[in-house]
């Protein structure tokens, strides 16, 4: 036999023995990552992939991931779940309110791990945090379950003022029990409260150049999505109207926000990565309890509050766990 055919024959059979091995590996799992906001600072993917890590998960090692993002256009959503069922991924991460209340009402049979700032049993997500039924589990902040006290926090900062408003973006499942906690809070302390809507970047320019002439002396931003996206050029237009805000995460004091009080995101997307982890492995949602943030942050820029007037009172800075300067 020549050289040159004993080279191509041993090579054949490298390949065809290559082929073999590849036939015989299982296919990567899949993780269908959906989302009703668009990719950037917010949301912490990279919180997800920690958690997803802690279960023995790597992205393009073990697991490789789908990612969907709704782009703040909240109708996108059953369409992308539906793709990603098609694709038959192995479990979906649906992230964020929207993505969840979607997946609950779309996705059957695909186990489903969601991360929601809101209570699950109020949004119909599960009956049953301590033992999730059918498909779905996942973990909560807790932002929409703090809303009101948002107001109250406010109102000790600036006490003389009476004319309150409600940022929200009616699309959003979350809309309606943060607009009926907050109204409560404000009838309770006797404040007047307008609720503005915003689901744009137009629409913030439009409800911003309103304030004025609404007289609003102070601002509630509600959880959502699209604000948490928004988040700094929300700081810089309640900064440029001087009107004192107070929003749930740190990002936006820290672009110059007065205040954020709220549970911390990052933590939610950690365990729910850890979930995703444990499922692939074989674990069952109905055998994954909600975990529930036990943790919320309050913020405070100093910064900010100078150029307003305001001076925080000493029983708010003696519980601050951030103070931006």
């Amino acid at each position: 036999m020549s050289r040159r055919k004993f080279i191509a024959l041993v090579g054949g059979a490298a390949a065809a023995w290559s082929l073999a091995v590849q036939a015989q590996q299982p296919a990567m799992p899949v993780i269908g990552f959906v989302n009703s906001a668009s990719p950037g600072g917010y949301p912490p993917v990279s919180a997800f992939l920690k958690g997803l890590g802690e279960s023995g998960f790597v992205e393009g090692r073990d697991v490789a991931i789908e990612y969907r993002w709704a782009e703040g256009n909240f109708e996108r959503l059953p369409a992308l779940l539906t793709d990603l069922v098609r694709r038959n991924v192995s479990v979906i991460a649906a992230t964020s309110t929207p993505a969840a209340v979607a997946a609950k009402a779309s996705v059957t049979t695909i186990p489903v791990v969601f991360t929601t700032s809101a209570d699950p049993v109020r949004l119909g997500l599960v009956s049953n945090l301590s033992k999730p039924e059918a498909n779905l589990t996942g973990a909560t902040q807790l932002n929409v379950e703090v809303s009101a006290k948002r107001l109250e926090l406010l109102h000790t900062v600036v006490p003389e003022a009476t004319n309150f408003a409600l940022l929200t973006n009616s699309p959003d499942p979350m809309t309606a029990p943060v607009s009926q906690d907050v109204s409560a809070a404000a009838a309770a302390l006797g404040l007047k409260l307008s609720i503005l809507g915003a689901s744009s970047e137009q629409d913030l320019a439009r409800v911003f150049d309103s304030l004025a002439q609404l007289k609003i002396e102070a601002l509630v931003i509600g959880s959502d999505p699209f604000f948490s996206n928004h988040s700094a050029a929300l700081a810089q237009l309640t900064l440029h109207y001087r009107v004192p805000a107070i929003y749930q995460y740190l990002d936006f004091t820290t672009a110059g926000g007065l205040m954020s009080y709220g549970g911390e995101v990052a933590e939610a997307y950690r365990v729910a990565g850890a979930y995703v982890g444990r499922i692939l492995k074989g674990a069952k949602p109905a055998d994954l309890p909600v975990q529930e943030a036990t943790k919320v942050n309050l913020y405070l820029n100093l910064k900010t509050a100078k150029v307003l007037g305001i001076t925080f009172p000493l029983t708010l800075l003696g519980r601050v766990d951030q103070v931006i300067e």
